[in-house]
Protein backbone atom coordinates (compact mmCIF):
# COMPACT_ATOMS: atom_id res chain seq x y z
CA UNK A 1 0.00 0.00 0.00
CA UNK A 2 1.33 3.55 -1.01
CA UNK A 3 1.78 5.53 1.88
CA UNK A 4 2.10 9.56 2.09
CA UNK A 5 5.52 10.24 4.16
CA UNK A 6 7.68 13.04 3.95
CA UNK A 7 11.00 12.77 3.83
CA UNK A 8 12.03 13.43 7.35
CA UNK A 9 9.62 10.69 8.33
CA UNK A 10 11.29 8.18 5.79
CA UNK A 11 14.50 9.30 7.41
CA UNK A 12 13.23 8.67 11.19
CA UNK A 13 13.24 4.88 10.08
CA UNK A 14 16.87 4.38 8.68
CA UNK A 15 19.14 3.27 11.47
CA UNK A 16 22.48 4.79 12.26
CA UNK A 17 23.81 0.61 11.34
CA UNK A 18 23.09 1.35 7.51
CA UNK A 19 23.49 3.32 4.26
CA UNK A 20 21.36 6.41 3.65
CA UNK A 21 19.32 5.84 -0.01
CA UNK A 22 17.34 8.25 -1.71
CA UNK A 23 15.77 7.53 -4.74
CA UNK A 24 14.43 9.60 -7.44
CA UNK A 25 11.16 8.57 -8.87
CA UNK A 26 8.09 6.52 -7.55
CA UNK A 27 7.90 4.94 -10.98
CA UNK A 28 8.28 1.10 -11.63
CA UNK A 29 12.31 0.98 -11.25
CA UNK A 30 12.25 3.22 -8.30
CA UNK A 31 9.26 1.32 -6.70
CA UNK A 32 10.74 -2.08 -7.32
CA UNK A 33 14.10 -0.93 -5.85
CA UNK A 34 12.60 0.32 -2.84
CA UNK A 35 10.21 -2.46 -2.27
CA UNK A 36 13.55 -4.75 -2.68
CA UNK A 37 15.88 -3.03 0.28
CA UNK A 38 12.55 -3.01 2.26
CA UNK A 39 12.08 -6.49 2.14
CA UNK A 40 15.88 -6.80 3.31
CA UNK A 41 15.50 -4.64 6.31
CA UNK A 42 16.87 -1.22 4.98
CA UNK A 43 14.96 1.75 4.45
CA UNK A 44 15.78 4.00 1.60
CA UNK A 45 13.80 7.31 1.11
CA UNK A 46 11.13 7.37 -1.32
CA UNK A 47 10.28 10.49 -3.27
CA UNK A 48 8.74 11.58 -6.26
CA UNK A 49 7.38 14.97 -8.23
CA UNK A 50 3.93 13.73 -8.72
CA UNK A 51 1.68 15.73 -6.28
CA UNK A 52 -0.18 12.24 -4.95
CA UNK A 53 -0.63 8.97 -5.32
CA UNK A 54 -3.85 9.47 -7.28
CA UNK A 55 -1.59 11.22 -9.86
CA UNK A 56 0.96 8.95 -9.86
CA UNK A 57 -0.98 5.50 -10.64
CA UNK A 58 -3.52 6.50 -11.74
CA UNK A 59 -1.74 8.68 -14.64
CA UNK A 60 -1.63 5.78 -17.39
CA UNK A 61 -0.06 8.10 -19.92
CA UNK A 62 3.88 6.90 -19.52
CA UNK A 63 4.11 2.60 -19.63
CA UNK A 64 0.44 2.80 -20.75
CA UNK A 65 -0.08 -1.26 -21.10
CA UNK A 66 2.79 -3.64 -20.72
CA UNK A 67 4.05 -7.01 -21.59
CA UNK A 68 6.53 -8.49 -19.14
CA UNK A 69 8.62 -10.72 -19.93
CA UNK A 70 10.30 -13.44 -17.55
CA UNK A 71 13.62 -11.51 -16.40
CA UNK A 72 10.68 -10.13 -13.53
CA UNK A 73 9.56 -13.25 -12.08
CA UNK A 74 13.05 -13.46 -9.55
CA UNK A 75 11.99 -9.94 -8.45
CA UNK A 76 7.95 -11.08 -8.06
CA UNK A 77 9.05 -14.24 -6.52
CA UNK A 78 11.18 -12.20 -4.05
CA UNK A 79 8.94 -9.75 -3.58
CA UNK A 80 5.94 -12.81 -2.81
CA UNK A 81 3.78 -11.22 -4.65
CA UNK A 82 2.95 -13.74 -7.04
CA UNK A 83 -0.78 -14.38 -6.56
CA UNK A 84 -1.37 -10.80 -6.85
CA UNK A 85 0.93 -9.99 -10.10
CA UNK A 86 -1.15 -13.55 -11.54
CA UNK A 87 -4.25 -12.12 -10.44
CA UNK A 88 -3.67 -8.70 -11.83
CA UNK A 89 -2.35 -9.64 -15.11
CA UNK A 90 -3.37 -12.25 -18.47
CA UNK A 91 -0.71 -14.57 -19.90
CA UNK A 92 0.46 -14.11 -23.31
CA UNK A 93 0.58 -16.97 -25.33
CA UNK A 94 0.25 -16.49 -29.05
CA UNK A 95 1.46 -13.32 -31.21
CA UNK A 96 -0.67 -12.34 -34.49
CA UNK A 97 1.15 -10.76 -36.95
CA UNK A 98 -0.55 -8.78 -39.88
CA UNK A 99 0.17 -7.59 -43.47
CA UNK A 100 -0.70 -3.94 -44.38
CA UNK A 101 -3.87 -4.89 -45.32
CA UNK A 102 -5.04 -6.50 -42.00
CA UNK A 103 -4.87 -10.11 -43.51
CA UNK A 104 -3.18 -12.59 -41.17
CA UNK A 105 0.50 -13.70 -42.27
CA UNK A 106 1.54 -15.21 -39.19
CA UNK A 107 0.60 -16.79 -35.70
CA UNK A 108 3.70 -18.02 -33.31
CA UNK A 109 2.85 -19.62 -29.96
CA UNK A 110 5.00 -16.87 -27.93
CA UNK A 111 4.39 -19.08 -24.52
CA UNK A 112 5.49 -21.94 -26.03
CA UNK A 113 8.62 -20.17 -27.21
CA UNK A 114 9.21 -18.57 -23.49
CA UNK A 115 8.43 -21.34 -21.47
CA UNK A 116 11.58 -22.34 -20.40
CA UNK A 117 12.25 -18.97 -18.66
CA UNK A 118 9.31 -18.37 -17.08
CA UNK A 119 5.93 -16.28 -17.96
CA UNK A 120 4.71 -13.80 -20.19
CA UNK A 121 1.76 -11.76 -18.96
CA UNK A 122 0.41 -8.57 -19.81
CA UNK A 123 -0.33 -5.99 -17.13
CA UNK A 124 -1.63 -2.34 -17.27
CA UNK A 125 1.04 0.61 -15.55
CA UNK A 126 -0.91 0.91 -12.63
CA UNK A 127 -1.66 -2.20 -11.96
CA UNK A 128 1.69 -3.45 -11.97
CA UNK A 129 2.24 -0.70 -9.56
CA UNK A 130 -0.75 -1.96 -7.16
CA UNK A 131 1.21 -5.34 -7.40
CA UNK A 132 4.69 -3.79 -6.41
CA UNK A 133 3.84 -2.01 -2.93
CA UNK A 134 1.14 -5.13 -2.05
CA UNK A 135 3.43 -4.21 1.00
CA UNK A 136 3.66 -0.53 2.56
CA UNK A 137 5.43 2.15 0.25
CA UNK A 138 5.86 4.78 1.65
CA UNK A 139 6.65 7.67 -0.42
CA UNK A 140 7.45 11.78 -0.41
CA UNK A 141 5.36 13.18 -3.08
CA UNK A 142 5.43 16.78 -4.97
CA UNK A 143 9.15 16.21 -3.88
CA UNK A 144 12.20 17.08 -5.99
CA UNK A 145 16.26 17.12 -6.28
CA UNK A 146 17.44 20.74 -7.11
CA UNK A 147 21.03 20.30 -6.79
CA UNK A 148 23.54 17.61 -5.96
CA UNK A 149 27.19 18.53 -4.91
CA UNK A 150 29.50 16.99 -7.71
CA UNK A 151 30.01 13.50 -5.63
CA UNK A 152 25.93 13.02 -5.01
CA UNK A 153 26.53 12.91 -1.48
CA UNK A 154 24.51 16.13 -0.63
CA UNK A 155 21.23 16.79 -2.20
CA UNK A 156 18.86 20.06 -2.07
CA UNK A 157 15.51 18.54 -1.68
CA UNK A 158 12.13 21.24 -2.31
CA UNK A 159 8.44 19.59 -1.19
CA UNK A 160 5.64 21.02 -3.58
CA UNK A 161 4.47 24.31 -1.61
CA UNK A 162 1.05 22.59 -2.69
CA UNK A 163 -0.69 21.26 0.54
CA UNK A 164 -0.02 17.65 1.65
CA UNK A 165 -1.78 14.45 3.32
CA UNK A 166 0.54 13.89 6.31
CA UNK A 167 -0.60 11.90 9.68
CA UNK A 168 -4.19 12.01 8.42
CA UNK A 169 -4.76 15.49 8.43
CA UNK A 170 -3.91 18.67 5.48
CA UNK A 171 -0.53 20.44 5.88
CA UNK A 172 0.99 23.54 3.96
CA UNK A 173 4.39 23.16 3.26
CA UNK A 174 5.96 26.58 1.88
CA UNK A 175 8.33 24.73 -0.57
CA UNK A 176 11.68 25.40 1.24
CA UNK A 177 14.55 23.79 0.24
CA UNK A 178 16.06 21.10 2.39
CA UNK A 179 19.94 19.75 2.25
CA UNK A 180 20.46 16.11 3.39
CA UNK A 181 23.78 13.75 2.82
CA UNK A 182 22.84 10.49 1.55
CA UNK A 183 25.68 7.63 0.97
CA UNK A 184 23.86 7.17 -2.30
CA UNK A 185 21.26 8.45 -4.54
CA UNK A 186 19.06 6.75 -7.41
CA UNK A 187 18.12 8.56 -10.68
CA UNK A 188 14.96 7.17 -11.71
CA UNK A 189 12.96 9.56 -12.53
CA UNK A 190 12.20 8.53 -16.02
CA UNK A 191 12.98 9.31 -19.91
CA UNK A 192 12.84 12.91 -19.78
CA UNK A 193 14.88 12.94 -15.96
CA UNK A 194 15.51 16.40 -14.63
CA UNK A 195 17.49 14.96 -11.90
CA UNK A 196 20.24 13.64 -14.49
CA UNK A 197 20.81 16.47 -15.81
CA UNK A 198 21.89 17.68 -12.43
CA UNK A 199 24.00 14.84 -12.53
CA UNK A 200 25.44 14.98 -16.37
CA UNK A 201 25.45 18.81 -17.09
CA UNK A 202 24.68 20.76 -13.84
CA UNK A 203 22.32 22.97 -13.01
CA UNK A 204 22.76 25.93 -15.85
CA UNK A 205 21.85 22.98 -18.19
CA UNK A 206 18.56 22.17 -16.22
CA UNK A 207 17.64 25.29 -16.52
CA UNK A 208 18.24 25.79 -20.05
CA UNK A 209 16.50 22.24 -21.16
CA UNK A 210 13.54 23.26 -19.68
CA UNK A 211 13.48 26.74 -21.55
CA UNK A 212 14.06 24.74 -24.96
CA UNK A 213 17.72 24.69 -24.91
CA UNK A 214 20.04 21.69 -25.13
CA UNK A 215 22.29 20.49 -22.77
CA UNK A 216 25.14 20.08 -25.58
CA UNK A 217 24.26 23.80 -26.54
CA UNK A 218 24.95 25.08 -22.85
CA UNK A 219 28.01 23.25 -21.86
CA UNK A 220 29.62 23.38 -25.45
CA UNK A 221 30.22 19.62 -25.23
CA UNK A 222 28.90 16.12 -26.24
CA UNK A 223 25.81 15.57 -25.00
CA UNK A 224 26.46 12.48 -22.25
CA UNK A 225 23.01 10.97 -24.19
CA UNK A 226 22.19 9.55 -27.29
CA UNK A 227 18.69 8.96 -28.17
CA UNK A 228 16.86 7.81 -31.54
CA UNK A 229 13.74 9.49 -33.02
CA UNK A 230 11.92 7.20 -35.18
CA UNK A 231 9.74 10.69 -36.30
CA UNK A 232 6.39 8.32 -35.26
CA UNK A 233 4.37 8.99 -32.45
CA UNK A 234 0.20 7.51 -31.61
CA UNK A 235 -2.46 7.30 -29.62
CA UNK A 236 -2.95 4.86 -26.77
CA UNK A 237 -6.63 3.92 -25.26
CA UNK A 238 -8.36 1.33 -24.08
CA UNK A 239 -10.92 -1.26 -25.85
CA UNK A 240 -13.10 -3.57 -23.99
CA UNK A 241 -11.77 -6.47 -23.57
CA UNK A 242 -12.68 -9.65 -25.81
CA UNK A 243 -12.83 -13.70 -25.92
CA UNK A 244 -9.28 -13.90 -26.64
CA UNK A 245 -6.93 -12.31 -23.81
CA UNK A 246 -4.16 -14.18 -24.41
CA UNK A 247 -3.11 -12.58 -28.17
CA UNK A 248 -1.22 -9.90 -29.09
CA UNK A 249 -2.09 -8.60 -32.72
CA UNK A 250 -0.22 -5.99 -34.53
CA UNK A 251 -0.50 -4.58 -37.94
CA UNK A 252 2.31 -3.07 -39.42
CA UNK A 253 0.91 -1.07 -41.89
CA UNK A 254 2.14 1.00 -45.04
CA UNK A 255 2.10 5.13 -43.13
CA UNK A 256 0.26 3.42 -40.36
CA UNK A 257 1.14 0.45 -37.11
CA UNK A 258 -1.98 -0.32 -35.16
CA UNK A 259 -1.17 -2.60 -31.96
CA UNK A 260 -3.34 -4.52 -29.70
CA UNK A 261 -2.34 -5.95 -26.20
CA UNK A 262 -4.88 -7.64 -23.90
CA UNK A 263 -3.94 -6.81 -19.96
CA UNK A 264 -6.91 -7.64 -17.19
CA UNK A 265 -10.24 -7.06 -18.31
CA UNK A 266 -9.31 -4.87 -22.03
CA UNK A 267 -7.50 -4.63 -24.53
CA UNK A 268 -4.48 -1.61 -24.85
CA UNK A 269 -4.55 -0.22 -28.30
CA UNK A 270 -2.04 1.66 -29.66
CA UNK A 271 -2.72 3.44 -33.15
CA UNK A 272 0.90 4.62 -34.97
CA UNK A 273 1.80 7.14 -37.59
CA UNK A 274 4.61 9.58 -38.88
CA UNK A 275 4.74 12.86 -36.72
CA UNK A 276 4.00 14.58 -40.39
CA UNK A 277 0.24 13.20 -40.18
CA UNK A 278 -0.21 13.79 -36.36
CA UNK A 279 -2.66 17.23 -36.77
CA UNK A 280 -4.91 14.59 -38.74
CA UNK A 281 -6.13 13.70 -35.60
CA UNK A 282 -6.72 10.19 -33.39
CA UNK A 283 -10.53 9.65 -35.13
CA UNK A 284 -9.58 10.92 -39.07
CA UNK A 285 -6.50 8.04 -38.95
CA UNK A 286 -8.93 5.40 -37.52
CA UNK A 287 -11.57 5.73 -39.82
CA UNK A 288 -8.71 6.11 -42.80
CA UNK A 289 -7.07 2.99 -41.52
CA UNK A 290 -10.25 1.00 -41.20
CA UNK A 291 -11.15 1.73 -45.34
CA UNK A 292 -7.58 0.83 -46.54
CA UNK A 293 -8.00 -2.60 -44.41
CA UNK A 294 -8.95 -5.13 -46.90
CA UNK A 295 -9.75 -7.66 -43.79
CA UNK A 296 -11.18 -6.13 -40.56
CA UNK A 297 -11.52 -8.82 -38.06
CA UNK A 298 -13.88 -8.37 -34.71
CA UNK A 299 -10.64 -7.38 -32.62
CA UNK A 300 -9.15 -4.78 -35.17
CA UNK A 301 -12.75 -3.44 -35.77
CA UNK A 302 -13.27 -2.98 -31.94
CA UNK A 303 -10.00 -1.53 -31.21
CA UNK A 304 -10.12 1.17 -33.93
CA UNK A 305 -13.61 2.27 -32.38
CA UNK A 306 -12.22 2.24 -29.72
CA UNK A 307 -9.58 5.04 -30.93
CA UNK A 308 -12.51 6.76 -32.33
CA UNK A 309 -14.45 7.56 -29.49
CA UNK A 310 -12.15 8.09 -26.94
CA UNK A 311 -12.16 11.23 -25.27
CA UNK A 312 -8.51 13.22 -26.00
CA UNK A 313 -6.16 10.11 -26.45
CA UNK A 314 -3.01 10.73 -25.37
CA UNK A 315 -0.32 11.10 -27.99
CA UNK A 316 2.81 9.04 -27.22
CA UNK A 317 6.29 10.32 -29.00
CA UNK A 318 8.30 7.41 -30.09
CA UNK A 319 11.58 8.41 -28.95
CA UNK A 320 14.31 6.96 -27.05
CA UNK A 321 17.18 7.79 -24.77
CA UNK A 322 20.46 5.96 -23.57
CA UNK A 323 22.83 7.64 -21.11
CA UNK A 324 26.10 6.69 -21.88
CA UNK A 325 27.45 6.53 -17.99
CA UNK A 326 25.10 5.68 -15.49
CA UNK A 327 27.07 6.30 -12.24
CA UNK A 328 28.71 9.22 -11.06
CA UNK A 329 30.41 9.11 -7.69
CA UNK A 330 27.35 8.76 -5.60
CA UNK A 331 24.86 8.68 -7.67
CA UNK A 332 23.62 6.36 -10.37
CA UNK A 333 20.62 6.18 -13.23
CA UNK A 334 17.99 3.49 -13.16
CA UNK A 335 15.19 2.58 -15.41
CA UNK A 336 14.42 4.88 -18.34
CA UNK A 337 16.55 7.43 -16.58
CA UNK A 338 19.44 4.80 -17.87
CA UNK A 339 18.00 3.69 -20.99
CA UNK A 340 14.45 5.17 -22.27
CA UNK A 341 13.24 2.16 -24.70
CA UNK A 342 10.77 2.24 -27.92
CA UNK A 343 7.91 -0.05 -26.66
CA UNK A 344 8.79 -1.99 -29.99
CA UNK A 345 10.56 -4.98 -28.09
CA UNK A 346 7.96 -4.87 -25.21
CA UNK A 347 10.82 -5.47 -22.69
CA UNK A 348 12.04 -1.82 -21.23
CA UNK A 349 9.32 -2.76 -18.04
CA UNK A 350 11.04 -5.65 -17.37
CA UNK A 351 14.73 -4.48 -18.19
CA UNK A 352 14.18 -2.08 -15.20
CA UNK A 353 12.76 -4.32 -12.85
CA UNK A 354 15.67 -6.75 -13.59
CA UNK A 355 18.26 -3.58 -13.13
CA UNK A 356 16.21 -2.77 -9.82
CA UNK A 357 17.05 -6.22 -8.59
CA UNK A 358 20.84 -6.30 -9.22
CA UNK A 359 21.08 -2.75 -8.02
CA UNK A 360 19.28 -4.11 -4.98
CA UNK A 361 21.60 -6.68 -4.65
CA UNK A 362 24.87 -4.10 -4.92
CA UNK A 363 23.79 -1.46 -2.53
CA UNK A 364 22.54 -4.24 0.17
CA UNK A 365 26.22 -5.65 0.21
CA UNK A 366 27.74 -2.33 0.78
CA UNK A 367 28.77 -1.82 4.42
CA UNK A 368 27.68 1.30 6.38
CA UNK A 369 30.30 3.68 6.21
CA UNK A 370 32.27 2.55 3.18
CA UNK A 371 31.92 5.13 -0.04
CA UNK A 372 29.04 3.59 -2.54
CA UNK A 373 30.95 4.59 -5.60
CA UNK A 374 32.00 0.97 -5.95
CA UNK A 375 28.84 -0.63 -5.92
CA UNK A 376 27.18 1.60 -8.27
CA UNK A 377 30.02 1.12 -10.43
CA UNK A 378 29.74 -2.52 -9.99
CA UNK A 379 25.96 -2.44 -10.88
CA UNK A 380 27.32 -0.40 -14.50
CA UNK A 381 29.41 -3.02 -14.93
CA UNK A 382 27.37 -5.94 -14.62
CA UNK A 383 24.03 -4.04 -16.25
CA UNK A 384 24.21 -1.50 -18.62
CA UNK A 385 25.91 -4.26 -21.17
CA UNK A 386 22.74 -6.30 -20.52
CA UNK A 387 19.83 -3.23 -21.14
CA UNK A 388 21.97 -2.44 -24.39
CA UNK A 389 21.75 -5.30 -25.95
CA UNK A 390 17.78 -5.40 -25.53
CA UNK A 391 18.20 -1.23 -26.41
CA UNK A 392 19.38 -2.06 -29.62
CA UNK A 393 17.13 -4.60 -30.29
CA UNK A 394 13.90 -2.16 -29.68
CA UNK A 395 16.06 0.44 -32.51
CA UNK A 396 16.17 -2.74 -34.57
CA UNK A 397 12.98 -3.43 -35.09
CA UNK A 398 11.98 0.02 -34.71
CA UNK A 399 13.40 0.39 -38.30
CA UNK A 400 11.21 -2.68 -39.71
CA UNK A 401 8.18 -1.32 -38.13
CA UNK A 402 7.71 2.03 -39.12
CA UNK A 403 7.55 2.27 -42.85
CA UNK A 404 5.55 4.64 -44.80
CA UNK A 405 5.36 3.71 -48.54
CA UNK A 406 3.11 0.40 -49.87
CA UNK A 407 6.44 -1.49 -51.54
CA UNK A 408 8.36 -1.26 -48.08
CA UNK A 409 5.40 -2.63 -46.56
CA UNK A 410 5.25 -5.29 -49.26
CA UNK A 411 8.30 -6.40 -49.18
CA UNK A 412 8.44 -6.53 -45.54
CA UNK A 413 5.29 -8.69 -45.34
CA UNK A 414 6.91 -11.31 -47.76
CA UNK A 415 9.95 -11.45 -45.28
CA UNK A 416 7.90 -11.69 -42.37
CA UNK A 417 6.65 -15.20 -43.61
CA UNK A 418 9.74 -16.33 -43.33
CA UNK A 419 11.86 -15.13 -40.81
CA UNK A 420 11.01 -16.81 -37.40
CA UNK A 421 10.14 -15.28 -34.56
CA UNK A 422 12.55 -16.80 -32.67
CA UNK A 423 15.06 -14.96 -35.29
CA UNK A 424 13.87 -11.81 -34.40
CA UNK A 425 13.93 -12.34 -30.36
CA UNK A 426 17.35 -13.84 -30.64
CA UNK A 427 18.52 -10.92 -28.33
CA UNK A 428 16.23 -11.06 -26.53
CA UNK A 429 16.57 -14.91 -25.85
CA UNK A 430 20.23 -14.85 -25.15
CA UNK A 431 19.43 -12.64 -22.00
CA UNK A 432 16.65 -14.91 -20.45
CA UNK A 433 19.21 -17.71 -21.40
CA UNK A 434 21.78 -16.14 -19.50
CA UNK A 435 20.25 -13.99 -16.38
CA UNK A 436 22.38 -11.64 -14.14
CA UNK A 437 23.52 -13.64 -11.14
CA UNK A 438 21.87 -12.66 -7.69
CA UNK A 439 22.97 -12.57 -4.40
Amino acid sequence: MIIAAMVDDQLKHVSPEEPRILIVGAGIAGITLAQLLRARGMRPVLIDRSPDSRRMIGDNRAGYMLALMPMVDPIIDELECREAYLEASVGIDCYIAHAHTGKVLRQDHLGDLLADYGDYRGISRSALLDVLTDDDCPIAFGTTVTGLSDDGATVNLVQDSRSVQHGGRRQQNLGQEEVLEFDAVVIADGMNSRTRRLVTCGPAATAASESGSTAAAVSGETSPESSVDTTWGGWVCWAEADGDQSAVDEIWGDGFFLGMYPVKGAVGVFLGCPDTRQPLGPRRLAAEVRRRLSVLTPRIDACLTAVEEAEAPFFWPLRDSRALKWSHGRTVLLGDAAAGFLPTAGIGAGMAMESAGVLADELSASAVGTSAAAALERFEARQRPRVEAAHDNSRSLARLMFGRSRLFAFVRDQAFRVISIRSALKPILQLLESPPKRM
